[in-house]
């Protein structure tokens, strides 16, 4: 149980983020180089450790700040891309006019077959016409150059700093280990200059995404609003610190939900872990904002890798089909008769990394 829970602690980890994106994007870079400075300068291990521990903690904010800015840019991508499809035939009709004056000479433009009159008219007409095409065609282009951008933005800013932070993290359980079992030390981090170099080409990568970030002028995205619908259907079979059958509480809640249902996206979000977790079977932790997480527990299958931006009703999963989820949690309403018996999904909040009631977020009645 110890250990059980020591593991969801740390899939829910995650540092406390106040500022905007590209704040925390120059502050963690900030912090990252000084961090790896007192790295290169440590002698003991004691001291390694702990400019070891200071990289972590900059890559964690850095990565957060990654996180909360591809979900602003996901949202303005999103916003752009539905704008161009409901303008489609619009576009399609400014082109062709576009495409239609560019093939057409100019003097037979101003010619109009009911004489100098019309000619004159069809010339006022041409000077109305032309500069609002014009204007139509370069908010277009720059729909078109943000969207490119993004997708730019996107592809680059999400893998920018994870092999850096597996790197530090190995070297730090590397010397806690040696230290607690008083074993020779691994060779320091500090010694190989690669490495140092390549936590300043973080940095790097980081204050880059932060001036990209800055150079789109997004919106600060909005909270999600209250309340979240459920993410499947079902009975609520026990809330926030209810004790089961076995005298154990938990901060979250229990839904009875139908065998085989499926499981949706409550808010768009940063899908922050997907798979298996003990006996919790399938877990899906999702943040829709920098210091929110909801945790969804007991489903028997994902359709979501970690790292995924998901919107509103994106399908994450289904539920079993009839067989026990949640080992530890009591499955009180098998049917007779050989039929399929309730699924339960188990549904936690953690805003700013501690657990509160999920029926202040979630519709629940």
């Amino acid at each position: 149980m110890i250990w059980r829970a020591t593991l969801l602690l740390a899939v829910l980890a995650f540092p406390a983020l106040a500022q905007t994106p590209v704040a925390s994007a120059r502050s963690a870079a900030v912090d990252l180089a000084r961090a790896a400075q007192t790295l290169q300068q440590a002698q003991d291990p004691a001291a390694r450790v702990r400019a070891l521990t200071g990289v972590v903690e900059a890559y964690e904010a850095g990565q957060s700040a990654l996180r909360a800015g591809l979900r602003q840019a996901a949202v303005r991508q999103a916003t752009l891309t539905e704008d161009l499809a409901a303008r489609e035939a619009q576009i399609a009709q400014l082109l062709g006019a576009l495409q239609a004056m560019d093939r057409m000479p100019a003097p037979l433009m101003l010619i109009h077959p009911t004489g100098p009159r019309g000619t004159a008219q069809a010339a006022m007409m041409l000077q109305d016409v032309a500069p609002a095409l014009s204007a139509q065609a370069d908010d277009l282009r720059r729909d078109l150059a943000e969207i490119e951008a993004l997708e730019t933005l996107e592809q680059t800013a999400a893998t920018s700093i994870d092999g850096g932070l597996s790197l530090v993290q190995d070297a730090r359980v590397a010397l806690s280990e040696a230290m607690a079992e008083r074993t020779d030390l691994p060779v320091p981090v500090a010694a190989d200059m690669s490495r140092i170099a390549d936590l300043l080409a973080r940095v790097d990568d980081l204050t880059a995404f932060a001036d990209q970030l800055e150079a789109l002028r997004l919106d600060q995205a909005a909270d999600p609003q209250r309340p979240l619908p459920l993410p499947v259907p079902g009975t609520l079979l026990r809330g926030f610190g209810d004790r089961d059958a076995a005298g154990i509480t938990r901060p979250g809640l229990i839904l009875e939900t139908p065998p085989g249902a499926l499981v949706s996206a409550p808010a768009q979000g940063t899908v922050r872990y997907a798979g298996p977790l003990l006996d919790y079977e399938n877990v899906i932790v999702l943040e829709p904002r920098a210091d929110l997480l909801l945790v969804f527990a007991g489903l028997s299958t994902v359709y979501l890798e970690a790292g995924q931006i998901v919107d509103r009703g994106a399908e994450m999963g289904l539920m079993g089909d009839g067989s026990p989820v949640l080992a530890d949690l009591p499955q009180d309403n098998e049917t007779d008769g050989g039929a399929s018996r309730a699924e339960t999904l188990y549904i936690e909040v953690r805003q700013g990394g501690t657990p509160i009631d999920p029926a202040t977020w979630f519709a629940t009645e």
